[in-house]
């Protein structure tokens, strides 16, 4: 007895000591996480191709930038082994259904271009050199051709003859301000005159923005991530034969886009888009479903109605079965999923109750299984439905994310976040019974790091609802001690965090390797909790996220370790907006950092990409005299004189002032 107590003794002291010799997370272990997706498998199921997203330093710049590289691996446990590794990256891998021949995009001077790599030796050989690009590549049924799409610029959609033989233009408006409908893309620019007519003047003008000297704004959706653009571009799908030298045919035509193109048979295909004659694109929020021939004629729409969104098409093996998702437009809601046969009419449609949004949908070989992932209660769920029993069933669990998966046979292989691992890929059968770990991109530098682990907590708000959140403890956390305690918020506002969503892996970890506790909740108006809970910030995006959020908090300060003098709050986007609203209201924090934020509602919706947000969740414009009080009482700015809380604004470039509206604070723009 006295030698087993020995033993456990000198067990536990040496799981205590390393335990304590593990290293905390860095910031520059960012540069050390590796992202695992777009897996998928070979048609005998033998072997698998998938990306990988890293960061790596920009060449001669002080700069980093994220990378993909294409991977390949058979499933019989052998190790991955990296396939491309151009400075540029690759991507979006597809199997020929032969499993002979592997193609995937990489950039080419700027433009993404189509490469075929076969596996019986020799380099990859480039297939596509379309001035366009070339992108999501998807093989024919007998691996001859290739379905691909480029995105194509208004004014090269005009001027090319081999796209557009009729010289034709938009039936829909341009809107552009002083012309009558389209006519000014008629107009002869060739009588440039400063010093001319009005004719003469416009098309000197005109000339200054078709050479970029200058840039004119007259579209509703100008706005992209980091810049302003008056362009118009549409996605286009074309068809290739799968030999080297071939030229690209184009599917379909006219001023619209078209997506997620798919076989049917070799001569049919499917696709995603609107042929809407009567609005501008940035207008029009519908989407269809459509079937059109290779050789682009007999074009028929299958799904489509006016204000509905219909998306995510996938086709059984035989191709008798179509499942999608569906949803009214602008509005917020959980899209509808539903399969119907696809000779058959939408009101013979089955539908299937789940109210998650859905996405990834993937059909089993023998048709009986409809595949699909769902943000859920902090994770991201696979699920199959059933469809003899007509039920849906749970395969992975809340507290892990599955980020990409691939079926084949009784073979399942899946990509996974969790806490203990950002991201690695699993080997399984089709119910997830038994599963293998088969990668080890972030094992292996992890195994020397020691990692905070969230506890989950419930409770219920004012409006009766359930608010999960999670809390993590500093990692040199001891009892009886005090500690500064950093609420964190998402985004969205629609947006979910928990142990199965990875964007914030490093940064909580790194903040509890600092001494900090964190804590972070989902907020009424996040995803992954139903329709209700989604709709439930409709009019109320202060108000009630912020009790949400400041209850997960209050919770946490009651266990007794927080020091109350040191709490702090963050987020970014839609949390910018809130962390402005909090510290506008309540004043127990001792910093604040917005990034990207929001703060007036009103110019947010002349000057944001995301305006939509306004009229979608306020139920109007600024101009709408009820909206426009509305947008007053939701914006922070409103309460400015309120802020005493010292406050950091990230943007975009680096400015620092004393003080913005009596705020205490360094704007970085």
């Amino acid at each position: 007895m006295k030698k087993l107590f020995t033993i456990l003794l000198f067990t536990c002291c040496y799981y205590f000591v390393t335990g304590q010799q593990k290293e905390s997370i860095k910031v520059t272990d960012m540069l050390q996480i590796k992202t695992v997706n777009n897996l998928t498998l070979s048609e005998d199921g033998n072997g698998a191709a998938f990306t990988v997203l890293s960061i790596q330093q920009d060449t001669g710049k002080w700069e980093y930038k994220y990378i993909n590289q294409v991977w390949v691996m058979a499933t019989d446990g052998a190790q991955p082994r990296q396939l491309t590794f151009s400075a540029e990256g690759a991507g979006q891998p597809k199997w020929r259904p032969d499993g002979k021949q592997l193609a995937f995009v990489r950039t080419i001077e700027g433009k993404p271009q189509i490469f075929l790599l076969g596996f019986d030796g020799g380099e990859a050989v480039q297939l596509t050199k379309l001035q366009y690009g070339a992108s999501n590549p998807e093989w024919s049924k007998d691996g001859k051709r290739l379905l691909f799409t480029a995105q194509i610029a208004l004014k090269d959609l005009l001027n090319d003859t081999a796209l557009n033989k009729q010289n034709e233009i938009p039936v829909w408006s341009l809107e552009k301000p002083g012309f009558t409908k389209n006519d000014h893309l008629k107009a002869d620019t060739t009588g440039a005159n400063p010093d001319g007519n009005i004719d003469a003047i416009r098309n000197y003008l005109a000339n200054n923005e078709r050479d970029n000297k200058a840039k004119v704004l007259d579209r509703l959706t100008f706005q992209e991530e980091s810049v302003t653009s008056s362009n118009i571009n549409f996605n286009h799908v074309f068809v290739i034969n799968a030999t080297p030298g071939s030229l690209p045919k184009v599917v379909t035509k006219g001023f619209y886009s078209f997506s997620n193109a798919h076989f049917i048979d070799n001569n049919s295909i499917i696709i995603e888009g609107d042929i809407n004659d009567t609005e501008h694109p940035d207008r029009t929020q519908e989407s269809g479903i459509y079937r059109i021939n290779i050789d682009g004629t007999q074009i028929q729409k299958i799904l489509g109605q006016k204000d509905r969104s219909y998306n995510n098409a996938s086709l059984s093996e035989s191709g008798k079965w179509l499942a999608y998702t569906y949803s009214k437009t602008n509005i917020v809601t959980i899209d509808t999923l539903a399969i119907i046969a696809l000779d058959g009419k939408e009101t013979d449609r089955i539908e299937i109750p789940f109210d998650r949004n859905k996405q990834g949908l993937t059909w089993s070989k023998d048709e009986n299984f409809l595949y699909f992932a769902s943000p859920s209660n902090g994770g991201v769920i696979l699920n199959r439905y059933n469809r003899k029993a007509k039920k849906v069933e749970a395969l992975t669990d809340v507290n892990s994310g599955v980020t990409s998966f691939a079926i084949n046979g009784n073979k399942l292989l899946y990509s996974k976040t969790a806490v203990e691992n950002p991201s690695e890929i699993y080997l399984a059968d089709v119910a997830v019974k038994k599963q293998q770990l088969v990668s080890s991109f972030n094992t292996t530098w992890l195994q020397s790091k020691a990692l905070s682990i969230p506890e989950k907590h419930i409770f219920t708000n004012s409006k009766g609802m359930k608010v999960e959140y999670w809390v993590m403890k500093p990692l040199d956390f001891e009892a009886g001690k005090k500690y500064p305690l950093l609420l964190e918020i998402h985004g969205g506002p629609a947006a979910m965090w928990g142990p199965g969503e990875s964007s914030m892996w490093h940064e909580f970890q790194f903040f509890c390797s600092k001494g900090y506790g964190i804590v972070y909740c989902n907020p009424r108006g996040s995803d992954g909790y139903g329709a209700d809970f989604l709709k439930d910030n409709i009019a109320d995006w202060g108000k009630g996220p912020t009790n949400d959020v400041l209850a997960a908090l209050d919770k946490t300060v009651a266990e007794g370790w927080a020091d109350i003098s040191k709490l702090v709050v963050t987020g970014g986007s839609y949390a910018g907006y809130l962390v402005a609203w909090i510290v506008s209201q309540d004043q127990r924090f001792k910093a604040a950092c917005s990034q990207r934020g929001v703060y007036d509602l009103s110019t947010f919706f002349g000057e944001g990409n995301a305006w939509r947000l306004v009229p979608n969740y306020f139920g109007g414009y600024p101009w709408d005299k009820s909206v426009k009080a509305l947008l007053e009482e939701e914006s922070p700015i409103t309460y400015v004189q309120n802020i005493t809380t010292p406050y950091i604004f990230f943007m975009a470039k680096m400015i620092c002032v004393q003080a913005l509206f009596k705020v205490r604070c360094c704007i970085k723009v």
